[in-house]
């Protein structure tokens, strides 16, 4: 079991493995000469590289132009349901639930 002392985070990692390449060493090499823990190196190094390889690649930016939609409300075939004495008035696009429970305050009156 190595004493040697591991690498403690990400940081030290990265500024470690920046040693290593600017040096032209190999890893093990480097970690033994600089008495770093040369597993703990070497995990840190698959771990980041697995890292960055699994991060989706940054988009190059781009310009979208967004254009106003229009304000003139499409046409909607309206309908003016009657219970009992009340009434309620509903478009094509209304919700079934909403009116349900609008029908029971009616029905409720």
């Amino acid at each position: 079991m190595s004493r040697l002392p591991k690498i403690v985070d990400e940081k030290d990692a990265r500024g470690c493995l920046l040693s290593v390449a600017q040096s032209g060493e190999r890893l093990g090499v480097w970690a033994k000469r600089h008495g770093v823990d040369g597993r703990s190196l070497r995990a840190w190094h698959l771990n980041l590289l697995r890292r960055a390889s699994s991060a989706p690649a940054p988009e190059e930016p781009r310009l979208v132009e967004l254009v106003r939609a229009s304000s003139t409300p499409r046409s909607l075939q309206r309908y003016l349901v009657h219970v009992g004495e009340g009434s309620v008035e509903v478009g094509d696009d209304f919700d079934a639930g909403t009116l349900r429970r609008l029908l029971e305050v009616l029905r409720a009156c």
